[in-house]
This record gives structure tokens, C-alpha cells and sequence, in this order.
């Protein structure tokens, strides 16, 4: 077994060291590492946001943030003998958090932008296997390091299919992002121009933010093009189920994997969606149930009551939250502090989808992670 490795520079941005990676999926981008089978190969990431804050980094930074850049990614990695239609395994060995992270609400991102307009920033501490800030005093997070993207190149067909189908989400009035040359990494004009961004998750995985991805997971894609070509990075250190605030606890860290292909499986199977597994608790069983927790619920219909959507989970979803950001500020938290909170520790669940009309999700807080008493169990 051999062990490959794309160390970076955690100074400098991606676009100052371009030969570590990538911030568009693309198939045309050179691979940084070719490995075998079986090997182990290390990757440094850097952060969501590419270096842009610090502990000295203010909700000021955040309303500056150039949002192109994101997401960073370290790779592509050629896996020999992976061919369009086979099933690339990926066992998540370790990821390694930095010692510094933050959580962003940016403008105009997030599940609640249009209630959240306003830039906020929280700097956490990572040390021990926790996270404190001074921003959000009485809470500390447990870590659960992992991938927030995490994917393989699309193949040429699948990259023009992606775009053509994106665009009419645009035609239609409903948000996404077209391709876009400006911040791309390679900045290459024919890769640029067409590179998709790393915002979504697709069918060869990408920004998944699935946080049962830690050490000791494995991830089984689809492979579209020749040797698979694998890129991680967004790591977190902590998220909620949702990410509801658009990030989670993020970092800069070290990811190593080791890759298994099964010849002709995505194809025979018909699998065209990333699969997970694992055989061992992902987090703390007390952290992953929760042990203790405070929950809230949301309907699909108004806030008033006065409407039903009928079946609209994402509506259901978003009254849980809100309802959540409501409870934490009769808990003495401002609204930003408690939409952090909930992005980085409260998990979605889907309660029914059977009730017609009335979808209904809840919104589980943990309550060991607060270090005062300003959430009890009941109220």
C-alpha cells in the first residue's frame, strides 16, 4: 500500500497556489495525484470561504466576502482503473480539524435569508474535541469532523446535461447558479466558463453536507469519468442537521481516504446518487440521539395558520426553525445568535409526510450542548 498526499499551504488562497485544486466540478481538470486501489491518500483542505476570516474577522468581513471562490476544493485524485459506470468506494479513514472556525450568515445565503438579511459571524475555538466562542457565550459544540463536499468529476455528457437543466431552474424564477468565470480556479477560459459550481450536491456528490460523513464512513459514487477523479474540502468540524444558516462549524483540515472500484456496479445497479454506510456509531451515542433535547415542530401552512401548503416539507421545515429561533430568544439569545445555533446544532427531522394535508417536521436542539441554564427541558 502506498501513501499519496497534496499537502497545501494553509497562507495562501487557492488562487495563489492553483496547482493544489480546484472551485468548479469540471472533467478537464488536470488530476493533482494518481493512486492505486487500496492505497491511502492525504489531502489538505482549506475552508469553505478560502481564508477570508480570522479571530479578527468581523460581521463587516462577511458583508465584504467575495462568494466566488467558494467552495475550495483539493484534488482531483486519479484512481487507476476507474471507468464511467463503476462504483467508487470511499473509506473516510480520518479528517483532522484546524484549530480555528467560524460560522457565516452571509446575505442573501441560508434557508432563512429573506428573515436573516443582515451579515453575522461567530469565531469558535477548536481544541479537545470541542468548540467555544466568545460570540456565542454558555455554548460549547462537540465535534464530529467531516466533509462538507465531497464528490468526482462530472463526465462531458453530464456536464452539459447539469447545465442545461440548471438553467431552466433560472428560466423558471427559482435559484440556482450558472457557470461563471469570475473567481474560477482553474482559471483556464474553456474550463471557467462552463466549470459548475460546487454550491449544489449532484449525482457525483458535491457540497452533500451529509455530517454522518465522519471518520470510519464510506461514501460509494458513481463514477462518470476516467479514474473517477475525487476532491474534498469544506470541511466542519460541527454542523446541524439542515445547515440552516448556509454554514456550519467551518474549518480547514486533513482528510485521508482510501478508495475501492466496483467494475460496472453503478451501471448494473442502476445507482446515480451518492449511497453511505457504516458500521459503528458516527458521533457519541448521547450526541447523536440526543441524550437530551428540546424539540419544535413546523406545519405546512402560514405562520398565521391562515393558509396550508399542502405537502410542502421545505415550508414545514422552515416554521420548525423559526419556531426554534423564537424559542432560543425567549432563552435570552438575539435572533443571529440563535439562527447560529440552530445551523450548527439543531438537526431537521421529518416527523410525517403521510398527514394530508399537513406536512410536519421537527427541530431537535441538544440541550447538552449549552454550559448555562438558559434552556431548560421544558418552556
Amino acid at each position: 500500500m502506498a501513501v499519496h498526499e497534496i499537502r497545501i499551504d494553509p497562507a495562501l488562497s487557492l488562487r495563489e497556489e492553483p496547482g493544489t485544486g480546484h472551485n468548479r466540478w469540471h472533467p478537464d481538470i488536470p488530476p493533482v495525484v494518481s493512486c492505486a486501489p487500496g492505497d491511502e491518500v492525504v489531502l489538505g483542505t482549506r475552508d469553505a470561504f478560502d481564508g477570508q476570516f480570522d479571530m479578527s474577522s468581523t460581521a463587516e468581513s462577511v458583508a465584504a466576502a467575495d462568494l466566488s471562490v467558494v467552495h475550495p476544493l483539493t484534488g482531483p485524485v486519479f484512481v487507476e482503473g476507474a471507468e464511467p459506470g463503476d462504483l467508487l468506494e470511499v473509506e473516510i479513514l480520518e479528517v483532522t480539524p484546524d484549530a480555528f472556525g467560524f460560522t457565516a450568515q452571509a446575505p442573501g445565503v441560508g434557508f432563512l435569508s429573506d428573515e436573516f438579511p443582515d451579515p453575522f459571524l461567530v469565531r469558535w475555538t477548536i481544541a479537545d474535541g470541542w468548540a467555544t466562542s466568545a460570540d456565542l457565550p454558555g455554548v460549547r459544540i462537540p465535534g464530529a469532523p467531516f466533509m462538507g463536499t465531497i464528490g468526482l468529476a462530472p463526465g462531458p455528457d453530464t456536464l452539459r446535461r447539469i447545465t442545461e437543466r440548471e438553467r431552466t431552474v433560472l428560466e423558471l424564477g427559482a435559484p440556482a447558479l450558472p457557470p461563471s468565470a469570475a473567481g474560477a480556479v482553474p482559471s483556464k477560459p474553456e474550463i471557467a466558463s462552463t466549470g459548475l459550481r460546487t454550491v449544489p450536491p449532484r449525482e457525483q456528490g458535491g457540497n452533500v453536507d451529509i455530517k454522518q460523513l465522519t471518520a470510519g464512513s464510506r461514501l460509494f459514487l458513481p463514477v462518470d469519468a476516467p479514474g473517477a477523479l475525487f476532491s474534498a474540502g469544506d470541511a466542519h468540524f460541527a454542523q446541524g442537521d439542515g445547515e440552516t444558516c448556509g454554514t456550519a462549524i467551518e474549518m480547514r483540515a486533513t482528510l485521508r481516504v482510501r478508495f475501492a472500484v466496483h467494475k460496472g456496479e453503478a451501471r448494473e445497479k442502476g445507482i446515480t446518487a451518492p449511497r453511505f454506510s457504516r458500521d459503528e456509531y458516527w458521533v457519541a451515542p448521547e450526541f447523536a440521539a440526543p441524550r437530551r433535547f428540546f424539540a419544535t415542530t413546523g406545519l405546512s401552512m402560514s405562520r398565521d395558520g391562515a393558509t396550508v401548503v399542502a405537502e410542502d416539507v421545505s415550508l414545514a421545515a422552515r416554521n420548525a426553525v423559526l419556531n426554534m429561533v423564537d424559542h432560543l430568544c425567549e432563552r435570552g439569545w438575539s435572533r443571529q445568535q440563535a439562527y447560529a445555533i440552530c445551523s450548527v446544532a439543531v438537526d431537521l427531522r421529518i416527523s410525517q409526510v403521510v398527514n394530508v394535508p399537513n406536512f410536519l417536521v421537527s427541530a431537535f436542539l441538544p440541550l447538552d450542548i449549552f454550559t448555562d441554564q438558559r434552556v431548560p427541558i421544558t418552556g
